[in-house]
């Protein structure tokens, strides 16, 4: 068989560079929340914060139905909140109970589910301890963090069962209370 030089491939030409698109600044301070375009239509699981809002508009116009107060929601320009009617009737069921989880957690108003704590006097004395090393100017690292989880732990008696393995809760313990690492 004879060789050939010719390429076999046509040449391609090189792709683009991917234009970033900008995202807009969020204040800090505000929960997140689930609103869409008005045209998204589809449900979506509420935060917290979504759902106080809807009580809120809910209680101030007590003589709307729960049709109505789902349109309203459904059609606002600014970001509507997609849910049906049923869950608005579960959801008013649940309003005590949703409303007594604001202050539960730090982030309680940007979250979709309840954050569950299996000892909240061991998180409540680790946060008091962070407290008091940012007071004297320390810094607090991941190990550190382990380690005095484990000696709560102890001293709170805490049984093998309900002990916390490993460090997968120590990310979003660190995200929910605004905790820098420093390692």
């Amino acid at each position: 068989m004879p060789q050939t030089t010719e390429k076999t491939q046509k040449p391609r030409p090189k792709p683009a560079p991917y234009a970033h698109k900008e995202k807009k600044a969020r204040v800090k301070d505000t929960p997140r929340t689930s609103s869409k375009p008005a045209a998204a239509g589809r449900h979506e699981n509420l935060t917290l914060a979504d759902w106080i809002s809807v009580f809120k508009f809910k209680y101030s116009h007590p003589l709307l139905s729960q049709g109505d107060v789902v349109t309203h929601f459904k059609n606002k320009k600014d970001g509507a909140l997609c849910f049906d009617q049923s869950t608005l009737s579960c959801k008013i069921k649940q309003c005590h109970e949703l409303e007594g989880r604001v202050n539960s957690h730090p982030n309680a108003l940007s979250s979709k589910q309840m954050q569950v704590v299996t000892r909240p006097d061991v998180e409540h004395a680790l946060i008091l301890w962070i407290h008091h090393m940012e007071a004297k100017g320390g810094t607090v690292s991941g190990p550190m963090l382990l380690e005095k989880c484990k000696r709560y732990e102890e001293i709170l008696k805490v049984p093998d069962n309900e002990c916390l393995p490993g460090d997968g809760w120590l990310a979003p313990f660190c995200k929910a209370y605004k905790i820098k690492e420093y390692c």
